[in-house]
């Protein structure tokens, strides 16, 4: 049965001092994963290369990291024209073979998924110093012996986890009742660290009287454990659960489905689950896998660097989403400039201002600018919030 195409909400925030960023609230059903041929619309020109992709475990069904990545190379092998294989990891054993068996094929770059793959790459790469690697969420800086032929793709889980911590924080104030929110983290290894490092510090920021739980399943498979944790979570009065978990994590979010509470998805767009999701923190992943094939493609590949992917709005956006601006002054330059892109890409943009609404207001640049009259942050940051809330919930019920 074919997918609905859902519109998705996408949101731009600049509370206090926060940087540009974004969240997914659509409710698409997950694109179809796997290593099976790409639709062939158009005939690609360019290097015809070679590219393998490894796996962490949860394999390309875990609805989140392995699924985003895969997703990055079958984008790829539609647009650039590439060959590609994706070796599924079922432990940690399968690391250094699924890496070597692509490195033997001669592949033109090897992209690892994950964290836990370090030390596999780094062995692997050694081995085959004339073959690109690049690996996900891990520094190549970090690496002992420091191969040339390594590429770093890292990310700001920490921004993303702000913006999603202050959006739990003010939609709990906004609702009531126990000021609580919770996260349920994997393995405890820096990504995930860092998204709830984020998560804290925003709700914390946006809400002085927020309580914050957190917990590890040390799993980033098993959705019983992180199910388990987040009921537990449920138990001491979070009303928000964050799930920083991959696949392990929809337990998480299940947990919170069957309590009446509201749950975070992580790294894709998991609005699909149901109207439980308040939100999602985006990452990335299938961006930067793309961007890496791109450039091994066309010659700019460096190995023995880390590249950071910044999270920006518009990378999400497509026509007909609607893009979402959020700013006490009215005034950002950085939604200025979001809102203006999103206008060319065919977006509705929808501005939430403070005071009298500033340069977004004055000049039209938003199709719906809503002003709240007000001078004082915190209480134009509540109504934001509730008015957020509603928009929300109309979407998800929007007949599509």
């Amino acid at each position: 049965m074919p997918s609905r195409r859902a519109v998705h909400l996408l949101v731009i925030f600049t509370l206090c001092l926060c940087g540009l960023v974004a969240v997914g609230c659509g409710d698409d059903e997950p694109s179809g994963s796997g290593s099976g041929s790409s639709s062939a619309e158009s005939t690609p020109e360019g290097k015809k290369i070679k590219v393998g992709l490894v796996t962490d475990i949860g394999g390309l069904n875990d609805r989140s990291f392995n699924q985003l990545a895969n997703e990055g190379l079958e984008r790829a092998k539609s647009e650039l024209g590439v060959e590609g294989r994706a070796l599924t990891s079922k432990s940690n054993a399968d690391y250094v073979p699924n890496l070597s068996t692509l490195a033997q094929q001669k592949y033109d770059v090897v992209i690892g998924v994950g964290f836990l793959m370090a030390e596999a790459m780094e062995t692997v790469a050694k081995k085959f110093p004339d073959t690109n690697f690049a690996i996900i969420d891990y520094p190549q800086a970090a690496m002992k012996s420091k191969p040339t032929n390594v590429d770093g793709l890292l990310f700001k889980e920490n921004e993303a986890g702000y913006l999603v911590g202050t959006l739990a924080a003010l939609y709990t104030k906004d609702k009531g009742g126990d000021q609580v929110i919770s996260s349920v983290g994997g393995q405890k290894i820096p990504p995930v660290d860092s998204y709830i490092a984020g998560y804290q510090a925003g709700a914390k920021k946006a809400n002085p009287d927020i309580k914050t739980l957190n917990g590890y399943s040390e799993d980033f498979v098993k959705q019983d454990l992180c199910k388990e944790l987040a009921l537990n979570q449920i138990a001491e009065g979070s009303q928000v659960v964050f799930q920083v978990a991959g696949q392990c994590g929809l337990g998480a979010l299940d947990a919170a489905k069957e309590k009446g509470v509201v749950g975070i998805g992580v790294d894709a767009d998991q609005g699909y689950l149901g109207a439980h999701i308040l939100s999602s923190a985006l990452k990335k992943v299938d961006v930067a896998v793309f961007n890496t094939i791109k450039a091994v493609q066309d010659g700019s590949y460096k190995g023995g660097t880390d590249t950071i992917f910044l999270r920006q709005l518009i990378a999400h956006g497509r026509r007909g989403d609607v893009a979402v601006a959020i700013s006490t002054s009215g005034g950002s330059a950085n939604v200025i400039a979001a809102l203006a892109e999103a206008r060319k890409r065919g977006m509705l943009t929808v501005a939430l201002l403070g005071y009298d609404g500033g340069e977004i207001a004055r000049q039209g640049l938003a199709d719906w600018p809503i002003v709240v009259h007000c001078d004082y942050i915190p209480r134009i940051q509540e109504v934001q919030a509730s008015i957020y809330h509603v928009m929300t919930e109309v979407w998800r019920q929007w007949p599509m």
